[in-house]
């Protein structure tokens, strides 16, 4: 199983990242942007216990997505990089991957939101892209869906 790492920008979070993400996509919805500062925002879906907190401490903070599902965003205390964020309702964390020390291997599966994304921003015709959200059963690879259904039992 690969092992990964990452930390917060001042690195006093540290945390590792075991195996592989259920899916990774880029979000353009406006809330993605703002939050990150951006254009879009990465979000690296993963089970729970792949994510393990080394160093560090981590707040919450509570807000609803564009399509009002409860997320929980967690951040370091002392800088404020967002390290994950959880659903509690989905049983699923999603990663911000730029936060991995190395990030050379990560690639959007799906850009989501595109119906807000910036003009100039272009999409590579090989990712699928959706004008909001998708339904994980006609994007997601085989495996992870089978992964996912293990965990709801």
């Amino acid at each position: 199983m690969t092992t990964r790492t990452g930390r917060c920008s001042c690195a006093s979070v540290r945390y590792e990242l075991a195996g592989e993400p259920l899916f990774t996509h880029a979000c353009h919805c406006t809330q993605c942007q703002r939050r990150a500062g951006g254009a879009f925002c990465m979000s690296m879906i993963l089970e729970p216990e792949q994510l393990r907190l080394t160093q560090g401490q981590l707040a919450t903070f509570e807000i609803a997505g564009d399509n009002g599902t409860l997320k929980q965003n967690r951040f370091c205390v002392d800088c404020g990089t967002m390290i994950h964020g959880a659903i509690p309702s989905h049983g699923i964390l999603y990663l911000r991957p730029g936060t991995l020390d190395d990030t050379g291997w990560v690639r959007a599966q799906a850009h989501i939101f595109v119906k807000s994304k910036q003009p100039w921003v272009e999409l590579p015709g090989d990712v699928p892209c959706f004008m909001e959200y998708y339904e994980p059963n006609d994007v997601w690879p085989a495996a992870s869906l089978a992964r996912l259904a293990a965990r709801v039992g």
